[in-house]
Order: structure tokens, then C-alpha cells, then sequence
């Protein structure tokens, strides 16, 4: 029996699903090691996971799942989103949903991340992400963080937006989809300069929430917030 039919025998289960894979890998920047030996085992729709914006004060917290095409050359230039330009983000997002298999974007609100803090709601965004992909995940590869739904063969990967190709595609479509979501929020709530800092806790946003208090975009649960 192989992994993948494994994996279909273990889905049944009530267990949370966990596959060591990857022990003999050294990975050194981007690249698709990874996924390659997923793959290797059966699996035929190996996701990348990442998340946005679990550090801003104001907006929800987005993730995006990425399932690449491993037999299309990467986008030139495909990085951890927080080393990327804005111009770069936006020129790679268009490359990256171009050519990947699919993906899929998944949020939690303000008041989501208030009402189960902010690590669940982060889990809750990388789920809804998860489930909207079509063809289904198979494999899971999430930035840093493990997830008992949905019962799927998984690896957290500590840094893994800087050493596998599909986390950091997810990552830059996370990026980018937040960044204009902010953009957007910032002509509804001027006061607050969302275009500027997408919601993170700048000199400027932090003086914005003295003078005028919080809109239904913070984060009522979040230090500096609330007075």
C-alpha cells in the first residue's frame, strides 16, 4: 500500500492525520524538493499553506493554499512575500495563478480573531483556504503551524516560505489579495491610513486610534487598540 492510499484509509479515521516525510532533505532557498518527494510517495495535489497579516492591529488575518504545476518552470523571482517589492508581488501573483494548478484564498474577520484569538482564527483562514481548492489537497506543506482539520498527510515547515516554492506562492497571493483589501478598506476609513500600513501597528496608525478610537476593522482584543 502507498502513502497516498494510506492516507485514504487514515482520512476515515477520528485521529488527526501526520506523515514524516522529508527527513533526508537539505533545503537551501526556494525550490521544490518538497513537493517533488510528495509526490514520490503517490501524492498527486500537494499544497503550499501560508498566512498574512496575524501581526496587524485592524483587517482580517487571509491565507492562501496553492497547489503548483512542479512540471512548469517556477516564476522568476518567487520569495518569501516579506522580501518582495509590492511590484514584484503583484508581476508574480499574475505568474503564479497563471500557471498553477489551482488555489484558493481564505479569510477570518476582526471579530473572528477577537472571538477565538488570533492563532484559530489563523488555522480557520488556512481551512476555508483548504477547502475551497478544486482539485482537493491531497499533501499539505503549511508555513510553521499544523492543522487537526482537515484530516489530511501534512508537514509544518519552520521558515517554509523561504525553502519550498509552493508556501511562498501561497504566501504572495495572500499578500497581495490583503494588501488590496486594505487598499480598498482605506477609502471607507480614511482616518486611519490602511493604504499606507495595511493595518499593522505604525506610528501613524497607533496616533489615528488615540485621536478617533477603533472602527469595526480592529482588533478590540489586540494591545494598543483599546485605550
Amino acid at each position: 500500500m502507498n502513502n497516498a492510499e494510506t492516507a485514504d484509509e487514515m482520512r476515515n479515521s477520528s485521529s488527526p492525520l501526520r506523515v514524516s516525510l522529508f527527513d533526508d532533505i537539505v533545503a537551501n532557498g526556494i525550490g521544490i524538493a518538497f513537493e517533488q518527494q510528495a509526490y514520490s510517495e503517490g501524492y498527486r495535489y500537494v499544497a503550499g499553506v501560508d498566512e498574512v497579516g496575524r501581526g496587524c492591529l485592524a483587517g482580517p488575518v487571509v491565507a492562501a493554499a496553492c497547489i503548483l504545476d512542479i512540471s512548469k518552470s517556477l516564476p522568476t523571482g518567487i520569495d518569501d512575500s516579506k522580501k518582495l517589492s509590492a511590484i514584484k508581488r503583484e508581476s508574480i501573483t499574475e505568474l503564479i495563478k497563471a500557471n498553477a494548478i489551482t488555489y484558493a484564498i481564505g479569510e477570518a474577520s476582526a471579530e473572528e480573531i477577537d472571538e477565538i484569538n488570533i492563532l484559530e482564527a489563523t488555522k480557520l483562514a488556512m481551512l476555508r483556504a483548504i477547502e475551497q481548492l478544486s482539485p482537493s489537497a491531497d499533501y499539505l506543506l503549511i508555513d510553521a503551524l499544523s492543522l487537526k482539520r482537515p484530516q489530511l498527510p501534512q508537514k509544518a515547515i519552520i521558515k517554509g516560505d523561504t525553502i519550498s516554492a509552493s508556501i511562498a506562492a501561497a504566501s504572495i497571493i495572500a499578500k497581495t489579495y490583503r494588501d488590496r483589501l486594505m487598499t480598498d478598506h482605506d477609502a471607507e476609513f480614511p482616518k486611519y491610513g490602511f493604504a499606507g500600513h495595511k493595518g499593522y501597528g505604525a506610528a501613524v496608525h497607533l496616533a489615528a486610534l488615540r485621536e478617533h478610537g477603533p472602527c469595526r476593522l480592529h482588533r478590540r482584543s489586540f494591545r494598543g487598540v483599546l485605550s
